[in-house]
């Protein structure tokens, strides 16, 4: 096959006492000069690819963004705010989430119990606080019942002038939309807002199915004829409308408001561990999607734009469910207010101190600090064990028995000798019904054999074996949740 025709050669550059540098003198030794070795193509075109990607990475997803930003519905609340808290450190959003159900399909009402007027209130009340350095998320639950004196206002509907007076905190929204909840809420926990998110029915039902559902476990049965939740024992995949009905039951369990506050929390945190952990925040395409229907069913303030969600959605990707924590607001006993009821009261000293650490920035939870000690399911308190020495070793079994009872066990303080004393692994024999000591017996002899034997009873037996070197201390778990009550999202989300 014919090649191409060659280029011409280039013609020789100039060397040192050629003609055509003027302005250099030659060398007398008429050496050539040495001139470093070329870069490498492969190189250059690495480099030179690098460069582009990560300048197309970052305009892309400023483009995106700020293409999503335009489809955010925009409202006001810090219209003609005066004498506001002062800023303290890191972000504070005031998410809301009302009962709008004007977009709700009439399948959707049928399925989730949807129908009958909206209250044009208030659901669910939550400050979410950012820290400066992007490395946490605090969400503190504000109950919808609080006891809350709204300032002086012109109520939106009727158009009259309202001196400040006591209402419950969920009807600040009803009476004078977000301007007057922002206000309502800066009045009452001396924290500066922000940004303002609002959420409705229909956005909520589509942020969850974006992320193709959450998985929320309960350990005892929900059942709530008002809203149709209906949830045995155990771990559950909810869609949008399945995890609506989780977050608005008020009658599962007591018709307690604080049980439903609860589960809010434990929903967003399982919320956070999906987009965390099934990559969505990691991929372009994934990302833009669920932002997309997000973001097109949501309200927010005007300054909640560009800037503000790439910085969110930086400091989201290195999230996970313990980068979360949340608590509610400490109560205390009620005060009833004229023609709206019994309210739930904040504790004074509590509430104060709750909010003046989101203002200087500071975590909730009590700082984890590891531990050589494992935790296990069943206190080692509440378990028996017999010993028995399966070796030819003296003394194996006291060892073992001593160890055990040092580290929290009820041994039997007589060990034996086992049948066997050729015992290499050292044996948890147990019966069925106490599977779960059995296994947190177990941690605390690492390596051992679980070995199920029916009808041996509620006493453990540890067979020791030749492989046997110390006990490992085991505690039962606990979550240290500290002065304000509060858990972070691993602790919260199903194992």
């Amino acid at each position: 096959m014919p090649q191409p025709p060659r280029s011409p050669a280039r013609p020789p550059r100039p060397g040192p006492g050629r003609p055509g540098r003027p302005g250099r003198p030659g060398r007398s030794s008429g050496r050539p000069q040495r001139r470093p070795p070329p870069r490498p193509r492969w190189a250059r075109r690495m480099a030179t690819g690098l460069s582009v990607l990560v300048l197309s990475v970052a305009g892309i997803g400023h483009a995106l963004v700020t293409s999503l930003d335009t489809g955010i519905g925009r409202v006001d609340p810090f219209k003609d705010m005066k004498n506001r808290p002062g800023s303290g450190g890191g972000m504070n959003v005031l998410l809301v989430g009302t009962d709008g159900r004007d977009k709700i399909t009439e399948q959707e009402r049928q399925d989730y119990l949807l129908g009958g007027a909206p209250c044009n209130c208030t659901d669910t009340i939550m400050i979410v606080h950012l820290s400066a350095d992007r490395r946490r998320v605090s969400v503190v639950s504000l109950p919808r019942d609080s006891y809350a004196v709204a300032p002086a206002h012109i109520d939106q509907t009727t158009r009259e002038h309202h001196k400040a007076h006591p209402i419950k905190l969920n009807s600040a929204y009803a009476e004078g939309g977000p301007n007057l909840t922002v206000r309502t809420v800066e009045r009452a926990t001396k924290l500066k807002i922000d940004h303002y998110l609002e959420v409705d029915f229909t956005s909520f039902i589509k942020t969850v199915d974006a992320v193709d559902g959450v998985d929320i476990c309960t350990a005892t049965p929900l059942k709530d004829s008002h809203t149709g939740l209906d949830l045995p024992a155990g771990t559950h995949h909810l869609s949008g409308g399945q995890a609506l009905q989780y977050v608005r039951s008020r009658y599962a369990d007591g018709g307690s408001d604080l049980n439903r506050v609860r589960r809010q929390q434990r929903f967003l945190a399982a919320l956070i561990d999906k987009a965390t952990s099934s990559g969505v925040l990691l991929n372009p395409v994934k990302f833009r999607a669920v932002s997309k229907t997000v973001l097109s069913s949501v309200r927010a303030d005007e300054r909640f734009g560009t800037d503000e969600m790439l910085a969110l959605g930086r400091a989201m990707r290195g999230f996970s469910p313990s980068s979360s924590e949340f608590t509610t607001v400490p109560t205390s006993e009620g005060r009833p207010i004229k023609g709206a009821g019994a309210t739930l009261a904040w504790d004074p000293e509590k509430s104060a101190k709750l909010f003046k650490t989101l203002r200087e920035d500071r975590p909730l939870t009590p700082l984890k600090v590891k531990s050589t000690v494992v935790p296990v399911e069943v206190a080692p308190e509440q378990i028996r064990v017999q010993v028995d020495n399966g070796t030819t070793t003296p003394n194996l079994g006291k060892r073992v028995d001593a160890a055990l009872r040092a580290t929290g066990f009820r041994t039997t303080n007589s060990p034996g000798n086992a049948d066997r004393r050729d015992i290499r692994r050292t044996i948890v024999a147990y019966d069925p019904r106490w599977d779960r000591s059995a296994k947190s017996l177990a941690k605390a002899l690492p390596g051992s054999e679980l070995r199920e034997v029916k009808g041996q009873g509620a006493v453990l037996r540890v067979i020791a074996g030749a492989d046997f070197e110390k006990v490992t201390r085991v505690r039962a778990k606990e979550a240290k949740r500290g002065e304000f009550d509060a858990s972070t999202g691993d602790q919260v989300v199903c194992n």
